[in-house]
This record gives structure tokens, C-alpha cells and sequence, in this order.
């Protein structure tokens, strides 16, 4: 059974990809699905940007989606960039460009005040009126400047608690143990486990 993760991002698709694997499902992104046009993040929460774009994607695909919103926030900054983390520096903002702009905010900021915490919402929209949501954090420090190449967005400015390497310098298979993003699907897994024994129910012999 297909699943569709409703995001062109290939970063964001690898990763879920990897987290959810061997649940059974045939994961796919919205590269299959080309007449998917850009749907707008303008709700004022995560969960209700989340659950916007898995509805949009069911709608247009027939099939069951999983989409999420993620925001950096950072508590000296009131908990900005939060809902808009991937726009902060503007429409069309690059990775460097948001976090430039987080790092020019946070300067001569003592690491005592970096705090912030990375905060996932994943949504599951799906046949039969079916919708779940979970949640999922991950605290940490900003650091001063960029470390690291890999992961995306933030992740070379997050530190997590615990750590000396920040997600840019860890690698996927370590940080998809404990990314907020992780914690969401991780909590998800039961809602789609249960949407799989719905559809196994339905199709399943009678008598």
C-alpha cells in the first residue's frame, strides 16, 4: 500500500523514509505526483499546517498521507522562529539565509539563554475519515555558528542536549534516533499500524 509523504523535500522524504521503514507501506513523495501544486502554509499552529497539507494530498491522491510542520523555537527569541521556521528570513528564504538571520538575532547571547527546542507535529489523513496527529520534541542549545554538512534547515546550528555534535555534524542513522521529527512518526506509528488493520478488516473474507 502506497503512503504518500506530502513534501517535495528529497532531505525531509529520506528521513521519514528511514523512520518508518518496515512498516509495511510503499512510501512515495509528491514527485509522483506532479499536478500536487504548492500548498500554502498560513495556518497560525503546526498541527494546523500539518493536518492542511495531508487533507490537500489526500484529497488530490486518493491516498493515505502524512504530512508535518516543524519549528526551531527558541526560548530567548519567545519561542520564534516556531511556526515560521522555514520562511523566517522571507519568501524564498534558503537554509543559510533563516539561519543567519537566527544567528545575527542571537548574538553576544550567553549559552546559558541559547535554549530552543526543535517541535514536530505529523499529521495522517486516510480513507475512510481517518485522522490522527502526534507530537514530537527535541531540546537543545543554539550554537554560535554552523557545524556540520549534513542533515538540513537548523540542524547545524542545534546542539542537542546530550551531545557535543549538532545534527549537522551527526550522522542520519543517530539522529533519526532522536530528532523531534523521529518522536513524531515514532508517535504516529501506532494511528498508521491501526489504519493498516482497518484496511486488512475491510478486504479480509467474510464467514
Amino acid at each position: 500500500m502506497k503512503l504518500v509523504i506530502a513534501t517535495h523535500n528529497k532531505d525531509k522524504a529520506q528521513e521519514v523514509s528511514a523512520i518508518l521503514n518496515g512498516l509495511g507501506f510503499q512510501i512515495v513523495t509528491l514527485d509522483e505526483f506532479p499536478d500536487v501544486g504548492a500548498i500554502e502554509e498560513d495556518q497560525d499552529t503546526l498541527e494546523g499546517n500539518a493536518l492542511k497539507k495531508a487533507r490537500e494530498v489526500f484529497r488530490q491522491t486518493g491516498l493515505p498521507s502524512v504530512a508535518d510542520d516543524t519549528g526551531l523555537e527558541v526560548r530567548y527569541l519567545n519561542d520564534a522562529p516556531g511556526v515560521y521556521s522555514s520562511r523566517y528570513a522571507g519568501p524564498g528564504a534558503t537554509y543559510a539565509d533563516n539561519r543567519k538571520k537566527l544567528l545575527d538575532r542571537m548574538k553576544g547571547v550567553p549559552p546559558r539563554r541559547r535554549a530552543a527546542q526543535f517541535r514536530s507535529v505529523v499529521a495522517l489523513v486516510a480513507p475512510g475519515s481517518f485522522e490522527r496527529t502526534a507530537e514530537g520534541t527535541c531540546t537543545g542549545t543554539i550554537t554560535e555558528s554552523p557545524r556540520g554538512t549534513g542533515g538540513f534547515g537548523y540542524d547545524p546550528i542545534f546542539l542537542p542536549h546530550g551531545h557535543s555534535k549538532t545534527f549537522g555534524e551527526l550522522a542520519p542513522d543517530v539522529k533519526n534516533k532522536m530528532s523531534h521529527r523521529a518522536r513524531a512518526l515514532e508517535a504516529l506509528r501506532p494511528a498508521l499500524q491501526e489504519y493498516l488493520k482497518t484496511v486488512k478488516e475491510s478486504t479480509s473474507p467474510k464467514g
